[in-house]
């Protein structure tokens, strides 16, 4: 069926589109003119002051949930890593950096480090290229720059280092804003810079909320600083407190591996050579942590060497005048303790021990816990004496000395840590049970697996390897 067409007139297509409007019958009316257009009623003063409340309430909110962020962090990494992502989120950038150069008392402590954000390992290392007086971050670093942020636009800047603009092209950015890091107390931590990829920077009001953020931000990296070289010192002070290096004494080989929490704590550990060709072994672990922790280990150590050379072939005594002397200089605390007489030559293994976990006798054909008898930590008994025991290592076992802290490290219960302990004994390759060292590593991350050896704990571990011929 098609559309029926009106007939031609007058010569006149009469198909659609083509047919002329009919003209008016009646005159038009006559234009009237345009009014001006009616400006916006001025909004209410209540309007006004709504509509201010409101922004100043939703910034609140954003620095309100950003610093509750921020103050959960309890590593310097973490806090850097959420700074730079807060950041970013206030000043509308998507990539960042921040260096880390703390001043005064905090330098010379390995804290000085550089974190990025949208910025892999070698972009870093592109930006590191650029000479320092060249970036903002370093400006503000050397002093040289009086201005408290800055801005730059590195397409449109006169004079930018070659090398700058090299690096910039080739990472993609074209904008930079930095902020100095910096306390009234603390002096200059470091500094932060945003980049833009796109020639941009904040506006005002973003500029003033990554002041007062940046402000709060600078103040909890201070305490962590403080926390970070409180920790560096502890850690310090510990190893200095503990053998440089474990001899080399004839028939046996020796191998150690510690673990100092951040805290530093009062686990310990000796080897000295005694007359006869004989060896002293000791490990032991003092009450609390920090720096009244470390001095007593220290001070409890060295008596111990000393008792060893009298008579260390009765491990016994050495302990019940080690308990001795705690009674009298220590008195609010205790302390658990393990003495070894060992003569290499016949294999003959004379312990005693206070409160202490069980060595381990890990060979071909055994894994077990040496038989001990029980007693109390050193401190808990106004006189301490309990007997000693022998063992006997076979040609090519290792016996290993242990504190409790590798098994408190676990988080299970002590049964349960004792048995994880037997079984990554007991999973020794063969290939590797003449290397005393590498039976210690492989026991510590079996029973400490996914790096749970080197994560921040109240908890410090020894673990004392010596493979007997």
């Amino acid at each position: 069926m098609t559309t029926p067409r009106l007939p031609k007139v007058a010569g006149i297509d009469s198909s659609p589109g083509q047919v002329p409007s009919p003209a008016h019958t009646v005159a038009p009316a006559p234009a009237v003119p345009t009014a001006p257009p009616v400006p916006p009623a001025p909004a209410a003063p209540g309007a006004v002051i709504q509509d201010r409340l409101a922004g100043w309430v939703s910034d609140l909110t954003t620095l309100h949930e950003l610093t509750e962020r921020l103050a959960r962090t309890a590593a310097l990494e973490d806090a850097l890593h959420e700074l730079l992502r807060a950041g970013a989120a206030l000043v509308g950038a998507r990539r960042g950096l921040v260096v880390l150069e703390p001043e005064g008392v905090h330098g010379g402590l390995g804290l000085d480090t550089t974190v990025g954000l949208g910025l892999s390992r070698p972009d870093l290392g592109h930006i590191e290229t650029v000479p320092r007086g060249a970036t903002s971050y370093g400006r503000i670093l050397d002093g040289l720059s009086t201005d408290p942020e800055s801005r730059a636009d590195l397409l449109a800047e006169d004079g930018l280092d070659p090398r700058h603009r090299e690096v910039a092209a080739r990472l993609g950015y074209a904008a930079s804003y930095a902020l100095p890091l910096a306390t009234e107390d603390a002096g200059r931590l470091g500094a932060a810079v945003w980049l833009y990829d796109e020639p941009a920077e904040p506006g005002e009001r973003q500029r003033h909320l990554i002041g007062l953020y940046a402000a709060y931000a600078t103040e909890h990296l201070a305490r962590l600083l403080e926390l970070e070289r409180t920790r560096a010192w502890s850690r310090t002070m510990a190893e200095e407190l503990l053998p440089p290096r474990l001899p080399r004494v004839a028939r046996v080989q020796l191998a150690v591996r510690h673990r100092t929490g951040p805290r530093g704590g009062g686990d310990w550990y000796d080897a000295l050579p005694l007359p006869e060709g004989a060896l002293g072994l000791a490990v032991g672990s003092v009450t609390g942590s920090g720096a009244s922790a470390v001095a007593a280990m220290g001070r409890l150590r060295a008596s111990l060497r000393a008792y060893a050379v009298m008579e260390g072939e009765d491990p016994v005594a050495v302990l019940s005048d080690l308990e001795l002397l705690m009674r009298l200089t220590e008195p609010a605390r205790s302390a658990t303790a393990l003495f070894a007489y060992c003569e290499p030559a016949e294999r003959k293994i004379v312990l005693a021990g206070a409160g202490h976990t069980p060595p381990l006798v890990i060979g071909e054909r055994r894994t077990e816990f040496a038989e001990t008898t029980l007693s109390a930590p050193l401190g808990m008994l106004a006189c301490w004496e309990a007997p000693s025991a022998e063992i006997t290592p076979e040609p090519g076992e290792t016996v290993l000395l242990y504190t409790d802290g590798l098994l408190r490290r676990t988080g299970d219960p002590m049964d349960r840590a004792f048995a994880r302990l037997h079984a990554a004994a007991a999973s020794v390759p063969r290939a590797i049970r003449d290397d005393p060292g590498a039976i210690a590593d492989h026991v510590l991350h079996a029973v400490l697996p996914d790096g749970l050896d080197a994560v921040d704990s109240d908890e410090d571990i020894v673990l004392l390897a010596a493979r007997f011929a």
